[in-house]
C-alpha cells in the first residue's frame, strides 16, 4: 500500500529496484560462466569478494563525492559504470575482473541511494522509508536471483538464440543471451535516475585532496564507532551484510549437496530467504519505531541459532520453511538497525559521509566472511560443518552486541540521542 511521501521517493525506489535486480541476476550468470570455465569451487565466492573490494577502498572518497553533487546525478553516473562492467563480459574478460568493475559502480552508487533518503525525509519517516528500500532491495535480490537462474537455463537460451536479434548481435554463447537482458535492465534503472528530484542539500566540502579525504574518513569512522548508539547499529548492520553475503553462497552449495539441485534450481531456492527478509522488513516497518529499534537485537541471536537446523533438512518443503524463517528473523532486525544507523550517522556526520562509513564497515566484513568461507571450501570442509560454524558465529556475535548495548544504555540516554535533530553541517 502506497503512503503519501515526498515527491521522488518512489522514483528512488524504482531506480534502486532495477539496479539491484540486474546486479543479482548478473551474479548468477557470472557464476555459470565460472562453472563453464571449470573454475574451482572456492573461486565462486570470490566473485562477491571482488565486487565488494571497491566498497572498502573507495569508502573515503565516495561519501564526499555523493555530497558534492546532486545524488540523482551520482546514481545516474554510477549506473553507467555498471553497464560498462556488464559489457566487459561480452569481450571475454575474466568474470572476476568484469564483476569488479560492476562493483566499482555499485560502491559509488550506495552513498547516494541511502543518503538521499535522509535529505528528502524527516527522521520519523526513516524506518518506513528503509522498510520500503530494504524490502525493494530484497525483492530485487529474490527476483534477480530467480531471473539469473532463468537466464542460464536451456529454455531461455534456446529461445533467445533462435531470435533474429541474436544473429544481428552475433550472440552465440548462452551466457551472452542473459547478459543482453541484464544490460537492458541497467539501462532502465539509469532512466529512472534521470527523474530523481533535486533536494538542494548543501555540504561544506573542505578539500578534495585524497590524503585529506582519507584522514577525514578515518575521523568520521572513529566518530560513528564512538557514538554509543551508532556503534550498536553499525555493529549489527556490519554483521548482517557480511553474514548475508556469505549465506547467499552457502545456500547455493547446500541446495546442490543436500537437496541434489542444479545451479539454476538452487538459485531459485536461494530466493526463498529473500521472501522471508521481505516479510520481516514489512513487519519491522509497520511495528518498530526508531525509538524502539534497539529492542530487536535478540532476534539476531535467534537467527544464528536457527541456521544450523539447515543441516537436518534434506527435502524441499521443510527447507523452504526454514529458509523463510531465517529470512524473517534477518529482515525484522536489520531494517530498524539500518534506519537507526542512518539517523545517528546523519546527526554526527553528513548523509554521504555516514553512508560511506557504513558501507566501508559492512563490506569489510563481507570481505572477511567470504574470505573465511573460500578458505573453508579450499580446505575441503563439508557444507554442513560450514553451516554450523556460520550459525554459531552469528549467534555469539549478536549476543555480544546485545550485552554491549545494555552497558551503553546505562551510560547514556538512548531516547534522547535517537531524538537528536539533523547535523548543523547541513545547510538548506
Amino acid at each position: 500500500m502506497l503512503v503519501n511521501m515526498k515527491k521522488g521517493f518512489y522514483t528512488i525506489i524504482f531506480a534502486q529496484f532495477f539496479s539491484s535486480l540486474a546486479d543479482n541476476a548478473l551474479l548468477i550468470v557470472a557464476i555459470s560462466i565460472l562453472v563453464d570455465m571449470l573454475a574451482p569451487s572456492w573461486m565462486t565466492p570470490l566473485l562477491k569478494l571482488f565486487f565488494t573490494i571497491s566498497y572498502v577502498f573507495l569508502a573515503p572518497f565516495v561519501g564526499p563525492f555523493a555530497d558534492s553533487i546532486e545524488k540523482g546525478k551520482v546514481m545516474f553516473l554510477t549506473n553507467s559504470i555498471k553497464i560498462l562492467g556488464c559489457i566487459l563480459f561480452f569481450f571475454h574478460i575474466h568474470p572476476l575482473v568484469a564483476y569488479t568493475v560492476v562493483g566499482f559502480g555499485a560502491a559509488s552508487y550506495a552513498p547516494a541511494k541511502y543518503g538521499i533518503l535522509t535529505e528528502l525525509l524527516p527522521p520519523d519517516k526513516l524506518v518506513f522509508a528503509n522498510g520500503w528500500l530494504e524490502s525493494t532491495t530484497v525483492v530485487s535480490i529474490l527476483l534477480g536471483t530467480l531471473l539469473g537462474g532463468f537466464l542460464i537455463s536451456n529454455i531461455f537460451s534456446t529461445f533467445f538464440l533462435s531470435l533474429p536479434i541474436a544473429t544481428m548481435l552475433n550472440i552465440t554463447y548462452t551466457y551472452e543471451a542473459g547478459l543482453i537482458v541484464i544490460v537492458i535492465i541497467y539501462i532502465l534503472a539509469t532512466v529512472f535516475n534521470l527523474f530523481i528530484p533535486k533536494t538542494y542539500a548543501e555540504y561544506t566540502i573542505l578539500s578534495k585532496n585524497p590524503v585529506f579525504l582519507l584522514q577525514r574518513f578515518l575521523a568520521s569512522n572513529k566518530i560513528l564507532w564512538n557514538d554509543k548508539v551508532g556503534q550498536i547499529s553499525l555493529a549489527v548492520t556490519t554483521l548482517f551484510w557480511g553474514a548475508g553475503a556469505t549465506l547467499q553462497f552457502i545456500v547455493l552449495l547446500w541446495a546442490q549437496v543436500n537437496l541434489n539441485m542444479t545451479l539454476d534450481k538452487a538459485a531459485m531456492l536461494q530466493g526463498i530467504v529473500a521472501v522471508g527478509i521481505i516479510l520481516g522488513s514489512v513487519i519491522a516497518g509497520k511495528l518498530i519505531s526508531l525509538k524502539n529499534s534497539i529492542k530487536v537485537l535478540p532476534t539476531g541471536v535467534l537467527m544464528g541459532l536457527v541456521v544450523p537446523m539447515m543441516t537436518l533438512t534434506s527435502s524441499i518443503i521443510p527447507a523452504s520453511v526454514l529458509l523463510i524463517t531465517i529470512g524473517v528473523l534477518a529482515g525484522s532486525f536489520v531494517v530498524p538497525m539500518n534506519a537507526l544507523l542512518q539517523h545517528r550517522g546523519y546527526v554526527t556526520l553528513s548523509a554521504g559521509q555516514s553512508i560511506a562509513v557504513q558501507n566501508f564497515n559492512e563490506n569489510l566484513n563481507v570481505l572477511f566472511m567470504l574470505g573465511i568461507y573460500s578458505f573453508l571450501l579450499y580446505a575441503n570442509f563439508e557444507v554442513n560443518t560450514i553451516v554450523a560454524i556460520f550459525g554459531a558465529f552469528v549467534a555469539i556475535t549478536m549476543w555480544a552486541v546485545t550485552v554491549k548495548c545494555a552497558r551503553n544504555q546505562k551510560k547514556v540516554n538512548f531516547d534522547t540521542m535517537i531524538g537528536d535533530k539533523r547535523a548543523a553541517t547541513l545547510q538548506k
